[in-house]
């Protein structure tokens, strides 16, 4: 006796059907990140290699943001970056007989600009797609693009030892200051050097205009 045929939403049929033609040739990872030099595939491949395939097989995409977080975080050039979180929810829905499945992904990305968003959206939806057609790996709004330096936490004191150190300079001149400095944990001297130099250029450059100033006297 043959086993009652088991019905299948047409949605997961449309899902294994797009996944085999992806399998064929799959997309390369053709872009290059410029920072650190891996590859990577762009959201625009995604779209390119999914558009012909969703319409072929009747699949609307419907995506859903759940939540959004945004982070101010400064860059070692002085800048500032909008680092964005988003949870978001992809309905995949087949034409066919209105069936779904619900993909939900965290897309993450920073930008200097009002870009972070939808870099952090681009990035959701492409590993939505990665995954749920298990698209294989041959053949700037996509958050792979461009890696950002972060600025690390101050080290604790350091804001306090970096006053203490411009009044060093500006009341006692450039002997004492060097002698502060070189006494100075190297944490805070590094911290300063590496994320404002330009700072510390210009305490010594106001010690030096204080020595200037007495002997003129």
């Amino acid at each position: 006796m043959d086993a009652p045929e088991t019905h299948v939403p047409e949605i997961y049929r449309a899902i294994v059907n797009i996944s085999g033609e992806l399998a064929k040739s799959g997309i390369a990872k053709n872009q290059r990140n410029l920072q650190q030099g891996y590859a990577f595939r762009g959201i625009d491949a995604i779209y390119n290699a999914l558009a012909p395939l969703l319409a072929q097989y009747r699949v609307a995409v419907i995506p859903r943001v759940l939540s959004r977080t945004v982070t101010e975080r400064g860059t070692r050039g002085g800048g500032v970056l909008f680092s964005v979180v988003v949870e978001a929810e992809f309905d995949f829905v087949s034409a066919a007989d209105g069936s779904r499945a619900t993909v939900r992904m965290v897309g993450e990305a920073m930008d200097s600009g009002d870009k972070a968003t939808n870099k952090a959206m681009s990035a959701a939806y492409k590993y939505a797609a990665l995954q749920t057609f298990c698209i294989p790996t041959e053949g700037d709004n996509d958050a792979d693009t461009t890696t950002h330096e972060v600025l690390a936490p101050a080290p604790e004191g350091f804001e306090d030892w970096l006053i203490d150190l411009d009044l060093v300079a500006t009341e006692q001149g450039i002997g004492p200051l060097q002698a502060t400095w070189k006494a100075s944990p190297p944490m805070l001297r590094k911290y300063l050097t590496d994320t404002n130099k330009a700072e510390w250029e210009a305490i010594k450059a106001r010690a030096a205009q204080r020595d200037a100033t007495k002997d003129a006297r």
